[in-house]
């Protein structure tokens, strides 16, 4: 099955070793990968770096070479990256990332590295690196991650947060039993020596009114430095929700970008992307802070 977002495509190579490639789409079909996750999958770096089919600094065009994985973080084979996956889809001159809000659907989570409890949805690499303004790397920050599964709900369960007081219960999970019950898609991670954190979770569907969007926060001895939140390019997004099988029950998103309410898609608020070989998405994105 493909799209019909193809379009002419233009490769060029970055120091990486990543493929980049320019403002064009080439979307594959969507069949499930089943196998498990291998031992190396776990670690934080890879020695051999990212075996990716195509990748986007401005975070829209993928390349695919396989079917798009689904069913969740079981279908990820690959190890993460190596830390040059940030030099070819980043660039220290740009401005602080900046703040936006926090919104109602968090409260405090767990230290872990699988995020989606089992969850289903395009399984992702989450690849996260804080830097200061000029791109030093800042180790030993606590990197926060929140968003939604693939029906647009937030997990509930706060029974054991400290720092919940702004959750919105109602708004954020419908009131849907399972989500009250869970803490998908929610985590914490501190920063190693090159600013890096990295996270097994899935990509995250849509609620109304919102374009899809990862929330993060920024801690250092418990006290916050940023909350914000990064974007997905709108032709992927459309893409995905629209053929892949965990997400075109509901079709395209109502909200885009650029008539989003907190952000409006400039190319900073994006996260860069890419597919694996093992068909998960990669997405990644360096945080910038004074």
């Amino acid at each position: 099955m493909t799209t019909n977002l193809q379009r002419r495509r233009m490769l060029v190579k970055s120091a990486a070793g990543i493929t980049i490639l320019a403002p064009t789409f080439l979307f594959m079909g969507c069949n499930s990968s089943s196998t498990s996750p291998s031992a190396d999958s776990t670690t934080t770096e890879s020695s051999s770096g990212s075996n990716t089919g195509g990748s986007s600094s401005s975070g829209g065009s993928v390349e695919t070479t396989t079917d798009w994985a689904s069913g969740g973080t079981v279908s990820i084979t690959e190890s993460f990256p190596d830390d040059s996956l940030f030099d070819a889809g980043s660039n220290c001159s740009v401005e602080l990332t900046e703040s936006l809000t926090e919104g109602p659907c968090y409260f405090d989570s767990d230290y872990r590295d699988d995020i989606s409890e089992q969850q289903t949805g395009l399984p992702m690499m989450l690849c996260l690196q804080l830097v200061d303004s000029d791109c030093n790397p800042l180790s030993g920050y606590e990197i926060e991650v929140w968003h939604c599964d693939v029906e647009g709900s937030y997990s509930g369960d706060s029974s054991d947060s400290v720092d919940g007081n702004g959750f919105n219960s109602s708004f954020c999970t419908g009131n849907d039993s399972t989500a009250l019950a869970a803490k998908w898609f929610r985590g914490i991670a501190v920063t190693n020596a090159s600013g890096r954190v990295n996270f097994y979770s899935c990509f995250p569907g849509w609620y109304s009114s919102r374009a899809i969007h990862i929330h993060f926060r920024v801690k250092s001895n418990n006290s916050d430095q940023l909350i914000s939140q990064f974007g997905f390019d709108d032709d992927f997004v459309d893409a995905i929700c629209s053929t892949h099988p965990d997400y075109l029950s509901r079709g395209e998103p109502d909200t885009h970008n650029s008539r989003d309410t907190v952000f409006d898609g400039d190319e900073d608020e994006l996260f860069n992307i890419a597919q694996n070989t093992d068909g998960s998405l990669l997405a990644w994105k360096r945080i910038i802070i004074s």
